[in-house]
């Protein structure tokens, strides 16, 4: 392994990307263990999954629990996979690791996460952080600036929560954060209800109803409109939609078609009804309070995070708003919180938000690139420190 190569791992509470500072691209691995119906005996850790016949009925065994660590059986026991041949096999005595944690994460899990690092992969470094961070380094070193921004702010549609951070000259405004209690796990939830009340019982369906939610959501521009749309007869309703749901013989993963009520009619394949399920589902991150959650939508959060910060920043955060996570996939995702943010703004001001390629992996490769930098070797733990001093004097020392 060459000098400067750092294991990088963005250890997301759903998909864990991870991989060397040399890689074009991470893996992505499912951060949990599962079991399944069809094969009870067998565990299927990480992106195992895929070798399992049948998906239906999946039972998720979680190493997060509202956004934090804390089922650390579980969580060692996938990352002695990802470290494995069969994943991203890797040597931590020889090489450094940067690994994310979640805001504001409590000292105990802290201490717990970095025992193990230095106790059981027998780490040499350690630096830690946080993956907004990661995001909002890499978007202030994006070539395409024509000058660096000094100001960013960070919307993080993680999977228990989304998150609105804002950054002064790299630094995060603490007391400026905002957290919705909405993310990928509570929308899929919702749309497993939904379907459930209205068609098929899929409550046990979470794998499958994850991917329907990915196939066939997104963000309305106009949400009243839509819903006149969605109330029309099939011939005039353009909304509607039919999803193939996998049968997992010719079948592995369900897909939307054009719906038509003879196809249903002498159809072989089980299919779901899609019509403002569509639209609805991403619509509870700009309201929360339609599902009963007293929280302000994405929109309200920037702008009122963006007023906590001081007066000469604001301009520079409008027009620097970056949206990462599984969540700033959905179409339509990027216009919509642009329009909402630029009715709720001074009209002087510009707004532009960003929506990178790959939301997911963004964060890990803002690690790629501040891997590289100086700050990284100033801000990693050595096992030296951990043996002479213990773990309290790392966390004092580092958490800032």
């Amino acid at each position: 392994m060459s000098d400067g190569d750092v294991f990088i791992l963005d250890n997301g509470a759903f998909y864990a990307k991870l991989g060397m500072s040399d890689w074009d691209a991470p893996k992505t691995v499912l951060n949990c263990i599962t079991k399944a119906k069809s094969e009870r005996r067998r565990p299927f850790i990480g992106n195992q999954i895929e070798e399992c016949r049948d998906v239906s009925g999946l039972f998720y065994i979680l190493c997060f629990q509202r956004g934090y660590l804390v089922n650390w059986d579980i969580q060692k026991t996938v990352w002695d996979y990802m470290f494995s041949s069969d994943c991203c096999p890797v040597n931590f005595s020889e090489t450094p690791l940067l690994i994310t944690e979640p805001l504001f994460n409590f000292q105990s899990i802290q201490e717990a996460m970095l025992e193990i690092l230095y106790e059981e992969y027998d780490c040499d470094a350690v630096c830690k952080t946080n993956s907004v961070d990661l995001v909002a380094f890499n978007y202030v070193h994006e070539e395409n600036h024509k000058t660096r921004p000094l100001c960013c702010l960070v919307v993080d549609m993680g999977y228990s929560f989304t998150h609105v951070v804002p950054f002064v000259k790299g630094v995060k405004q603490k007391e400026a954060i905002r957290r919705i209690d909405v993310g990928g796990k509570l929308l899929t939830n919702h749309l497993k209800e939904i379907i459930s009340y209205r068609q098929l019982n899929v409550m046990d369906e979470s794998y499958v109803i994850n991917q329907v939610k990915e196939d066939s959501c997104f963000v309305s521009q106009d949400f009243n409109e839509d819903m006149r749309i969605a109330r029309k007869k099939p011939q005039d309703n353009s909304i509607i939609r039919e999803y193939v749901l996998p049968d997992y013989t010719q079948i592995r993963r369900g897909y939307l078609r054009p719906y038509d009520p003879k196809n249903s009619a002498n159809d072989e394949l089980q299919t779901l009804r899609l019509n403002n399920e569509r639209f609805v589902i991403p619509e509870v991150l700009f309201h929360p309070s339609d599902i009963g959650i007293q929280q302000m939508g994405v929109a309200e959060a920037i702008v009122e995070a963006i007023n906590t910060c001081p007066d000469e920043t604001r301009p520079h955060l409008l027009s620097n708003i970056v949206v990462c996570g599984g969540s700033a996939l959905f179409s339509g995702m990027q216009s919509r919180l642009l329009k909402e943010v630029r009715a709720l703004a001074p009209d002087e001001f510009e707004v532009n938000v960003t929506v990178p390629k790959d939301p997911i992996t963004y964060a890990w490769h803002g690690g790629k690139e501040y891997s590289q930098s100086l700050s990284f070797l100033k801000s990693c733990m050595s096992r030296s420190q951990y043996d002479e001093h213990g773990i309290k004097h790392l966390i004092e020392k580092y958490d800032h």
